[in-house]
């Protein structure tokens, strides 16, 4: 047997990541293939996508295992939300689109790669759920996603602005997520970066946000107002055409997710989160991406766990779960 260059192709050499691939699909959920007539046929409402890639941090590595830790968790979570009546299969069929092909070593091929997949999601008309990676993985995936909506808004959870112009040159790395959304056609005025604090925000990213009009929530605003004002203040932002939500969870204080390439002393609880993200997702979301989680570097589980938590809940809130508790007693 021969690959297309002529040469001997050898079985048992390796040709892709060793982790990569399904370990198990996401909460169970049946294995699509990555066409739009597939994702169609399957009747799936929104594809979940492994991306396991971490080759442009510039802190520790790890978030490459990132989508099969998220999986092996995800068992901890059913479709059902008991405390809303509300069974999010059944307003939102979900299926397992597996992992990217990564070129080792080539980020712009990897990312061509990528941005096909996703296109046949969105083209399914599906939403794309995708676990990374390190926070470039929302440069391809972003871009794709964008062509779900006419003039889609972008929020951003995470402690960095992630808005420098490059790295060493560099441009597709993990600290140019909003320079390169920008880039990729995303409207500055409908941008919003929530929870930003650290001692890691350059000066360069800071006036790139003011010179662009970016709105940046201030973690310590949403301490001073409260998260019903950060909800009101992201939807008078991203406006009704929907909004791509990217959540890199170091954004949280690392005693909720440690296992993160720059884990956040002092970052938003959990439960600041989720009421931030039940409150903005019912606006409608295009895509939906979750970024850092590095579960090597945690001796726990809690931290792939909150990775699958926040995607569970902004799925079910945009596609209507209920905001009241049910009676019971």
């Amino acid at each position: 047997m021969s690959d297309t260059a002529g040469t001997s192709f050898d079985e048992t050499m390796w040709n892709g990541l060793l982790h990569g691939g399904l370990g198990g699909t996401f909460m169970g959920v049946p294995q699509v293939e990555l066409k739009r007539e597939a994702i169609i046929a399957s009747g799936a409402k929104a594809v979940v996508y492994g991306f396991p890639f971490d080759a442009t941090t510039i802190s520790r590595s790890g978030a490459n295992y990132g989508p099969r830790a998220i999986r092996e968790t995800s068992v901890q979570f059913t479709n059902f939300q008991a405390t809303y009546d509300f069974d999010l299969f059944q307003h939102l069929p979900l299926a397992d689109g597996g992992d990217c092909h990564v070129a080792l070593g080539n980020t712009p091929k990897t990312f061509e790669r990528v941005e096909a997949d996703i296109a046949e999601i969105v083209a399914a008309g599906a939403i794309p759920v995708v676990f990374g990676g390190d926070h470039s993985v929302s440069i391809p995936v972003g871009k794709a996603a964008r062509k779900a909506a006419e003039n889609p808004g972008w929020v951003q959870f995470d402690t960095h602005l992630d808005a420098a112009p490059n790295v060493g040159g560099e441009e597709l790395n993990h600290c140019c997520t909003i320079t390169r959304a920008v880039d990729n056609g995303y409207d500055p005025s409908k941008m919003v970066l929530v929870g930003i604090s650290g001692w890691m925000n350059p000066k360069t990213e800071l006036k790139y946000c003011r010179d662009n009009g970016i709105r940046v929530i201030w973690l310590e605003e949403i301490w001073q107002n409260g998260t019903v004002w950060a909800v009101e203040q992201i939807l008078e932002r991203v406006g009704e055409d929907g909004f791509y939500l990217t959540f890199d969870v170091d954004t949280l204080d690392a005693a909720f997710a440690p296992g993160t390439c720059a884990p956040t002393p002092g970052g938003m609880t959990m439960r600041e989160a989720l009421e931030i993200v039940r409150g903005i997702a019912p606006a409608g979301l295009i895509g939906l991406d979750i970024a850092e989680p590095a579960p090597s570097l945690d001796h726990s589980t809690r931290t792939q766990l909150v990775a699958a938590r926040i995607a569970i809940e902004a799925l079910a809130f945009h596609a209507g779960c209920p905001s009241t508790p049910v009676r019971v007693g």
